[in-house]
C-alpha cells in the first residue's frame, strides 16, 4: 500500500474505477454491478473512485451499496467535485449523449464554486450511503481554470483543513493545468487519465518530475487508453473515439512484441503505469467480476526485461521511462 502525498491516506496499487457501474454506454444490472465490486475486494483491491459524472449519480449508489458490507476503515473512497447535478423534472430520453445509458433525470451544471463544491459533496454523501470520504478531486476543470483555483481549490482546502476530507486532488485527461496544480497548491494527488501510458508519454515530461520534485502523488487512470490497449483492433477506442490507424498499428505492434515475450499488452500497460514511482496506484475501470478479475491477474504478471529493452529499442518508449525493477538473483527470464 502506498499513501498519497503527505496525506497518510492509503490506496492499493490496483484500484477499481467505477465509471462503468454507472451504465458507461450501456445498462449494467444491478447484480453484475455489485459483483464486479465483490470481486474487486476479494482480488485485493482497497482503492475506488467514483464522481457524480458517472451514470448521474449511478456509480456512487451502486459503490456505496456494494461497499457497506466492509468495515469503513479498511477502504479508501474518492470521489469529485465540479459538476453539480440539478434535477430536470421535465426532461424525457437517456443520458447517452454524455456517454451513461440512464435515464435523463438530471443535468450537470458546471460548478467549482466553494458553495457549488460542498454542496456537490453534500449530495455525493448522500449518494453513497457515507459520513466521509477520503480523497476528493475537482474534475475536469479544463475551460474553468479561474473559478477552479480561485475558489475550488481553496474550498477543498478549507474542507481538509476542517478533517470533512483527509486528501484533495484535482482529475484531468490533461497535462498542463494539473502541472499548474502540483506546482502552484498544495495538493496530495492528482489523477492523470490517459497521459501515462503505452501509447502516451506526455505525462513524463513535465508533470511526473514535478510531481516527484514536490512529493504529490499520481494516481494513473485511462491505462488502455479507453480501449485500444487491451484489445488493439480495427474499431477499437483511443481517448473514447476510433483510435487512429498510426495508433492502432503501434498498438498492435506492442501485442506482437509482448506476446513474443511471453506476456500479454494488457500485463505490460498496466506495468508501464505502475513503475514510475511517483504513481501511487492504477486505476482501472472495469464492468464485471470477470474483467476485474483480468485486470487483478494481468497487474499481478510479471513482464520480462527483454520486453522493455526491446521497446527502448524500437524507440516505443522513452529511454528515461521507468519500468518495473530488475527480475531478483537467480530468477530466470523466459528466452
Amino acid at each position: 500500500m502506498s499513501t498519497l502525498g503527505r496525506s497518510g491516506v492509503p490506496v492499493s496499487p490496483l484500484a477499481m474505477g467505477a465509471a462503468p457501474l454507472g451504465n458507461l454506454y450501456s445498462e449494467l444490472g444491478e447484480e453484475q454491478a455489485h459483483d464486479a465490486v465483490a470481486t474487486a475486494w476479494q482480488q485485493g483491491i482497497r482503492y475506488f473512485d467514483t464522481a457524480p459524472h458517472y451514470g448521474i449519480g449511478l456509480s456512487e449508489r451502486r459503490l456505496g451499496a456494494a461497499l457497506r458490507e466492509h468495515p469503513r476503515t479498511e477502504y479508501t473512497i474518492s470521489t469529485k467535485v465540479g459538476r453539480r447535478l440539478e434535477p430536470t423534472p421535465e426532461a424525457t430520453g437517456d443520458d447517452l449523449a454524455n456517454g451513461f445509458a440512464v435515464p435523463a433525470t438530471h443535468q450537470r451544471v458546471w460548478d467549482f464554486s466553494a458553495d457549488g463544491v460542498r454542496r456537490t459533496l453534500e449530495a455525493s454523501l448522500e449518494r453513497l450511503g457515507l459520513d466521509h470520504v477520503d480523497v476528493v478531486y475537482l474534475h475536469d476543470p479544463d475551460d474553468h481554470a479561474e473559478e477552479a483555483f480561485r475558489e475550488g481549490y481553496p474550498a477543498l482546502e478549507k474542507l481538509r483543513s476542517e478533517g470533512v476530507v483527509r486528501a484533495i486532488g484535482v482529475g484531468m485527461n490533461q497535462t498542463p493545468m494539473l502541472t499548474r496544480f502540483v506546482r502552484d497548491t498544495d495538493v496530495d494527488v492528482v489523477l492523470s487519465a490517459g497521459r501515462y501510458t503505452l501509447l502516451d508519454h506526455s505525462a513524463l515530461a513535465e508533470l511526473l518530475p514535478a510531481a516527484q520534485e514536490r512529493g504529490t502523488s499520481v494516481v494513473i487512470g485511462g491505462a488502455f487508453n479507453s480501449g485500444l490497449l487491451a484489445d488493439p483492433k480495427p474499431g477499437a477506442t483511443y481517448d473514447y473515439a476510433a483510435a487512429p490507424r498510426e495508433l492502432l498499428d503501434r498498438a498492435l505492434r506492442l501485442q506482437s512484441l509482448a506476446e513474443h515475450h511471453g506476456t500479454t499488452l494488457r500485463a505490460a500497460a498496466l506495468a508501464f503505469c505502475a513503475a514510475h514511482p511517483v504513481v501511487a496506484s492504477v486505476l482501472v475501470g472495469a464492468r464485471s467480476a470477470a474483467e476485474v478479475r483480468d485486470c487483478a491477474e494481468q497487474f499481478a504478471a510479471p513482464v520480462p526485461q527483454k520486453f522493455w529493452a526491446e521497446l527502448r529499442a524500437e524507440g516505443l518508449i522513452p529511454p528515461d521511462a521507468p519500468v518495473p525493477s530488475e527480475p531478483a538473483p537467480g530468477v530466470e527470464e523466459p528466452s
